[in-house]
């Protein structure tokens, strides 16, 4: 059932993406002098698609919930929605009945338009194409044959359910109402509640079946619709839109911010290119899954920190009665184009709201990573392996999309572990014989911002909004029976190829401290990256002078940018940090003065840099020097000596023995 429902939601998505096309016309209509005429013509040509949700709901599920996208299947959708929606209209219902047309309940008078009955005809037209598209009839009957039986079931099918809605329609559509005019009554409450579960939904896909309630015409409410149309109440009608605005264009960009400046600092320019296409993403077209994803699962506290939040905005706005409107999603093409429409109510406050939840964003957001120690992106453990990477062969012609649909390719398992290919507005929903088959590093290498596992068939990838090309060049691959070749990836060479190759087993290195001070256990440094060792172990002292030395015999492998931080690489192949103060990375380099450079050799307690002690504490930051060692894997075992204590420069802190 929960697939279904996810594939419902990801159909829904074709008439959907048909609405910017209305809003554009509407908006820009409303932006040109009324007494234009071409303002008159844009603004009828918009409503005109809006007017007819109902029908492209039928053709857009009866075309992605059949197994072969067809235009048989849409066709069908068309004949399914216009039987109920003829046969059900108030003149024929009263001869139906038998009574005047004055005595015909009202909800006939609903009945065309209603996306409920375009949902129920897509859906069928869907299934009958599935069970009939094929069946061969009689040779006198031939020419009805396969899919053109589909329409004419559907037709006949749908003659039954109009027979059955011809008496239960009154009820079934009083209840929808009611269920409408609860959440109405809730006002800013109930807008909340909708932000609040929308966002919970968005792993499942599921949230597209909550939208329809609000955002259409089921349950009476038909923010989308009444928005656009210009009709309702100034000042509440798009109070299930107008919340939107103020996270996707701030809130979120500023959760990416904290996100980034969260990140470790080798990690940074990584985390900074994911952070700002998603941002951008979410702030020009209100498309936030490649954000939402990025975090989603591997800090999901944090994502439920966002739907709270959402929901915040989204009563606060109801409550303020500021609304603007959205046919797409709430991002700044919609909020320009929306701007000007009449019904629209204070909308430029939102802006003002948008500055405050990027504050509360950016601050929750990098309160909760800190004190929670979430692994939102950049902060992941450093990893070394033994192993070589691996790479997917691609041909000379290949675009940047088939580059990422091999990559996906592979590292789902191939043509046979494929059973379905599918996509929404930005994810691959794909259905596979075991996801446990899968490769994420190979999956991740495409570009993917997320990998949703949801059980043993399914698994969605977020790719973005370009998610339309690498589905469709992921089928060409599927159809072709490809096989992709692998390669090895290829090492850097000379300084900066990894050390591990070199490691001498059997072998013991001796660490000294770093300079004069107190010696710290590593995992009492007041940094969770270090104490719960992300990197590697190690241990820190707290110096009580400017000088810091080589802790170590080996090479100076790396020297940061801002001068924080120094990477030693020892005779024996241990890859060895020494971090320079904890958040110090802000600094820019100003409290440090290294002198060596990368590729110079080094003896312990030959000195790296000079650390300005005081500059380091008036800017608010601790002064403790980490020694990490960054490639635990080549360690057998590590002999401390004792911790807590003063040490000089020529003590022994620590023996390691390589494996």
């Amino acid at each position: 059932m929960k697939t279904y429902l996810q594939r419902m939601g990801r159909s829904l998505q074709l008439p959907v993406a048909v609405l910017p096309a209305a809003a554009l016309l509407v908006g820009i209509g409303h932006w040109m002098p009324a007494n234009w005429a071409l303002a008159q013509f844009l603004q009828a040509g918009g409503t005109a698609i809006l007017g007819q949700l109902a029908l492209l709901f039928a053709v857009g599920l009866a075309l992605g919930m059949a197994k072969e996208k067809d235009g048989a299947s849409a066709l069908a959708g068309v004949v399914a929605y216009i039987v109920p929606v003829g046969v059900l209209a108030p003149a024929n219902v009263a001869l139906l009945k038998g009574i005047s047309a004055k005595n015909v309940d009202p909800a006939f008078n609903a009945i065309s338009g209603n996306v409920f009955i375009g949902i129920i005809a897509g859906l069928t037209a869907a299934a009958l194409y599935d069970r009939f598209h094929e069946t061969k009839l009689p040779m006198a009957l031939s020419f009805f044959s396969g899919k053109r039986l589909v329409p004419i079931m559907s037709s006949l099918v749908m003659l039954l359910f109009t027979v059955i809605l011809l008496f239960i329609w009154p009820t079934l559509y009083n209840a929808l109402i009611t269920f409408g005019k609860f959440f109405v009554q809730l006002g800013p409450w109930g807008a909340g509640l909708f932000g609040f579960f929308n966002r919970l939904l968005i792993p499942t896909g599921l949230h597209q079946a909550l939208n329809q309630v609000f955002e259409f015409n089921i349950a009476g409410i038909n923010d989308i619709g009444n928005f656009w149309a210009n009709k309702g109440t100034k000042g509440i009608t798009g109070m299930y839109l107008a919340g939107y605005f103020p996270v996707m264009m701030f809130g979120l960009p500023a959760g990416a911010l904290a996100i980034y400046r969260n990140a470790l600092p080798e990690r940074k320019k990584a985390t900074a290119g994911l952070m700002m296409a998603g941002a951008f993403a979410s702030f020009f077209t209100g498309v936030t899954e490649p954000l939402e994803f990025s975090f989603m699962f591997v800090a999901w506290p944090l994502y439920v920190i966002h739907a709270v939040f959402t929901g915040l905005s989204m009563a606060f706005a109801a409550f303020m009665h500021w609304t603007a409107g959205f046919t797409f999603s709430a991002g700044l093409v919609d909020y320009v184009l929306s701007l000007h429409m009449p019904i629209a109510n204070h909308p430029l406050m939102l802006l003002v709201q948008g500055v405050v939840m990027a504050v509360i964003y950016y601050f929750g957001f990098d309160f909760a990573i800190k004190r929670f120690n979430l692994m939102t992106p950049g902060r992941e453990p450093l990893e070394t392996t033994n192993g070589e990477a691996v790479e997917v062969e691609t041909a000379d012609d290949d675009d940047k999309y088939m580059i990422a649909a091999k990559k996906v390719y592979s590292g789902i398992g191939g043509h046979d572990n494929i059973k379905v290919i599918d996509n929404c507005t930005t994810r691959l929903r794909l259905q596979l014989f075991d996801t446990g088959k899968i490769d994420q590093a190979m999956i991740k290498s495409s570009g993917a911002a997320g990998i949703n596992v949801l059980d043993k068939n399914n698994i969605q990838i977020v790719i973005g909004t370009e998610v339309q090309f690498v589905a469709d060049a992921l089928s060409e691959l599927y159809k072709e029976n490809a096989q992709i070749t692998t390669t090895k990836a290829a090492q850097p060479e000379g300084d900066s190829a990894p050390s591990n190759d070199n490691i001498k087993s059997g072998e013991t290195d001796f660490f000294y401290s770093i300079g004069n001070g107190q010696l710290e256990d590593i995992e009492k440094v007041p940094d969770p990256t270090f104490a719960q060792k992300m990197l590697g172990d190690g241990y820190a002292v707290v110096p009580d002078d400017k000088k810091i030395v080589s802790p170590v015999d080996g090479t100076i492998s790396t020297v940061f940018p801002t001068k924080h931080a120094i990477g030693i690489t020892t005779d024996n192949g241990l890859e060895v940090l020494v971090h320079m103060g904890i958040d110090t990375v802000q600094l820019k380099g100003e409290p440090f003065e290294v002198a060596v450079t990368e590729g110079q050799k080094v003896t312990h307690g030959e000195l790296l840099a000079k650390m300005d002690l005081d500059a380091v504490q008036a800017a608010g930051k601790k002064t403790d020097v980490m020694i990490i060692i960054t490639n635990m894997p080549a360690v057998s075992y590590m002999k401390f000596t004792e911790s807590n204590r003063k040490v000089q420069l020529d003590d022994e802190v620590v023996q390691v023995k390589i494996k």
